[in-house]
């Protein structure tokens, strides 16, 4: 009989051993983590200048504090327009919205087109605008294409980006973002460019509450949608059933 400290799982059938897999819970580097099971938006801005390649060029997070109000709640600044990364980038939204996701609930992926000038080849154009530090942000036409910068008040936000450019390396970032009513080192704000493929889920237990500036303004033909089924909740079989009669 073999024994059992070569062999952990000698007490179980031989058909269940075929079957058994245990969970890997080595860490892993925070790039791995980056584009796979994901990390928090602060340790990705803690670590962004070591991370290299996995960052998706052109997005953007940058933190923020949420001050405690003993007995009355909480209060947090979104941003300000006149320092900081959107105004580093010359980002200045025109509209603003709110959104709410219920517990357990998931949108996306949207993705929103991004503008091409007339005789330019997009790969050489984006480029232009997102290789390297020294990238030339005034190249960018906030005014023809959606950029988004979110903002969470409520829940956990579990996002993922997908860089979808023509001519872009195709590369895949996930985080959690906390809500101003979890403070903490994962409260943050992340700018998303067009061509990037962004969906969210509520993975905490209460509404997820954001508030979204766009460098343009609402534009239904500029919502594209890869991958989105999870937004449609089915009726149930027999109601469908039903209905059909």
């Amino acid at each position: 009989m073999e024994p059992q400290a070569a062999n952990e799982w000698g007490g179980l059938r031989a058909e269940a051993r075929k079957l058994l897999e245990t969970r890997d819970y080595s860490a892993g580097d925070v790039a791995s983590r980056l584009a796979g099971p994901g990390v928090g938006i602060g340790t990705a801005i803690e670590t962004r200048d070591s991370l290299g390649e996995a960052w998706i060029p052109g997005v953007e997070m940058f933190p923020r504090r949420v001050f405690q109000q003993q007995g009355r709640g909480y209060f947090a600044e979104l941003t300000r327009m006149t320092e900081g990364p959107l105004e580093r980038i010359g980002l200045c939204p025109r509209q603003w919205a709110s959104a709410l996701m219920h517990r357990d609930s998931a949108k996306g992926f949207h993705i929103h087109p991004p503008h091409i000038p007339a005789g330019r080849d997009p790969a050489g154009w984006f480029r232009e605008q997102f290789a390297g530090p020294d990238a030339d942000v005034s190249l960018r036409h906030y005014d023809k294409e959606q950029w988004d910068v979110m903002f969470f008040l409520t829940g956990i936000c579990d996002m993922i980006l997908v860089d979808e450019r023509e001519g872009m390396e195709r590369r895949v970032m996930r985080f959690t973002i906390a809500g101003d009513s979890r403070p903490g080192p994962d409260n943050g704000a992340v700018v998303i460019p067009p061509g990037v493929a962004h969906a969210l889920r509520n993975v905490g237990n209460e509404d997820l509450i954001m508030v979204y500036g766009t460098s343009t303004c609402f534009n239904p033909a500029w919502e594209g949608r890869i991958e989105s089924g999870v937004e449609k909740a089915p009726l149930p079989a027999d109601w469908s059933r039903y209905l059909a009669d």
